[in-house]
């Protein structure tokens, strides 16, 4: 499933994978989220309901780009540095351009949609 995610003026798009979490997580949107910058390797927004994580894998090695659900805080994130190993995180999708714009400590305000 294709998904556009706006900020500044500035549209990334990304792939959500076929995972009961991903779809859970696109039964969302749309949603404008204030997304805070964690650890200087992702943005980060806890989500109001948790995600369905079903049979997902016991961790991931998420990259730059990965756009992931970090289970026991409710939290999405988005990564623009690589990052190491992390039990129960599940992996939602893929940023497929530029991540520029998300490299700044900065908060962040952003709009995240299905693409038609």
């Amino acid at each position: 499933m294709k998904i556009k995610i706006t900020t500044n003026g500035n549209v990334i798009k990304a792939t959500l994978n076929n995972s009961e979490a991903a779809k859970d997580f696109a039964s969302f949107l749309p949603l404008t989220l204030n997304l805070d910058d964690y650890g200087q390797s992702s943005k980060i927004k806890h989500l109001d309901k948790p995600l369905k994580t079903g049979e997902s894998p016991s961790g991931f090695n998420p990259k730059a780009g990965d756009i992931i659900y970090f289970a026991p805080w409710g939290n999405l994130s988005i990564f623009y540095k690589d990052f190491g190993y992390a039990s129960e995180l599940v992996k939602l999708g893929k940023i497929e351009g530029d991540i520029s714009i998300l490299k700044t400590s900065e908060e962040l305000k952003a709009t995240i949609e299905i693409v038609k």
